[in-house]
């Protein structure tokens, strides 16, 4: 996977509300990855989020594993297959971020 930076040619798509084990999409829990050019900044507020990268939508081992403490995020490169673990006292948010021309396109796709 890149590591991405955000730029000023960057865009926030939208910003999800927080997420805690009660009320997390189910989507956020299994195989999912962010549409063509959308960058995903997963912001852990309190707890802990473990974030599981995978080679492809088939895969079923992690070739990246981070857990994102509370006061920390994690850039999810676009297209990149990925799934999350949450701790018990978790809250987190999801910003999506694209390039200033490429707003007007759906954020995610499961499996």
């Amino acid at each position: 996977t890149e590591i991405y930076t955000l730029s000023l040619h960057d865009a926030l798509l939208i910003s999800t509300p927080f997420f805690t084990r009660a009320n997390v999409p189910r989507a956020l829990l299994s195989h999912h990855n962010t549409a063509e050019g959308v960058f995903g900044q997963l912001c852990v507020m309190a707890g802990s989020v473990t974030y599981y990268g995978f080679r492809d939508k088939h895969s079923s081992e992690p070739e990246l594993t981070i857990t994102i403490n509370a006061g920390e995020f994690t850039t999810i490169p676009p297209q990149y297959w990925h799934r999350v673990e949450l701790s018990g006292d978790a809250q987190f948010n999801v910003n999506f971020w694209s390039k200033k021309d490429n707003i007007d396109q759906a954020i995610i796709n499961t499996q």
